[in-house]
């Protein structure tokens, strides 16, 4: 816990002096805004993992020939499949698990952002964050804690917004990945594996944001809908045009 300690601090300098910017033109919703723009810079500088995870999509795409004539050759030796397989994508300079270094490496912003919106002080002072709103809802609420006053009461509704906002990215995320996943072909049973797991995880984005507080749910949607639009450009630009 005290390794995040210095990370929340910067986390909240940044999200409070980008609410202070941003005030002038977003008025109330100047902290949901500077939430917004944070995990806007922290997906820019993400990019590059993004172009490696494109790229390793792209090798697996060309190695798929050599994957199931593998299959077929080792398919009674399933430990010699395996080295095969991991020999050839190590020729490659390729990994399987390059599609999931942008998800690894967000996990800790989001834990930061979450220790932000929970945490009563931050660095020896009052969280003043945590009295920032939106539409009326304190960003540091979460939904759970308000199902008891009304499953459509308006601080409830804000939230049901937000899920059926997370559920619409998770779905285009989802037929996204079962359509690269298709043109892809099936490759080794781990690929399959991880290729359903690419289309049924967008999904658990609204069980998450059930949980924690509106201002993470905020860090969900805005980094969901950088994802569907990052994967969408990447793919033509570079997967479909190998």
């Amino acid at each position: 816990m005290f390794l995040l300690d210095t990370p929340v601090s910067l986390a909240y300098d940044l999200v409070t002096g980008l609410s202070d910017l941003l005030r002038p033109v977003a008025g109330g919703l100047a902290t949901a805004a500077a939430i917004t723009v944070f995990t806007a810079a922290v997906r820019l500088l993400l990019v590059p993992l993004a172009v490696a995870a494109a790229r390793g999509e792209r090798v697996r795409s060309r190695l798929l020939p050599k994957i199931q004539a593998l299959q077929s050759k080792h398919a009674r030796n399933p430990q010699r499949l395996r080295r095969e397989t991991a020999a050839l994508y190590e020729a490659e300079g390729a990994t399987p698990l390059a599609g999931c270094l942008p998800m690894f490496a967000q996990m800790p912003i989001f834990m930061v952002m979450y220790r932000l919106f929970v945490s009563a002080s931050v660095a020896g002072h009052q969280n003043l964050l945590l009295a920032h709103t939106l539409l009326g809802v304190p960003l540091g609420q979460n939904w759970v804690g308000l199902v008891g006053g009304g499953l459509f009461a308006p601080p409830s509704l804000v939230f049901l917004g937000l899920f059926a906002l997370l559920a619409a990215v998770a779905l285009w995320t989802s037929r996204r990945a079962a359509k690269a996943g298709a043109a892809a072909g099936t490759g080794t049973g781990a690929e399959a594996a991880m290729g359903a797991v690419a289309r049924i995880m967008p999904f658990g984005t609204v069980v998450v944001a059930a949980f924690v507080p509106l201002a993470a749910g905020l860090y969900l949607l805005t980094s969901g809908l950088w994802t569907a639009v990052e994967r969408a450009v990447l793919y033509r630009r570079i997967v479909a045009a190998a």
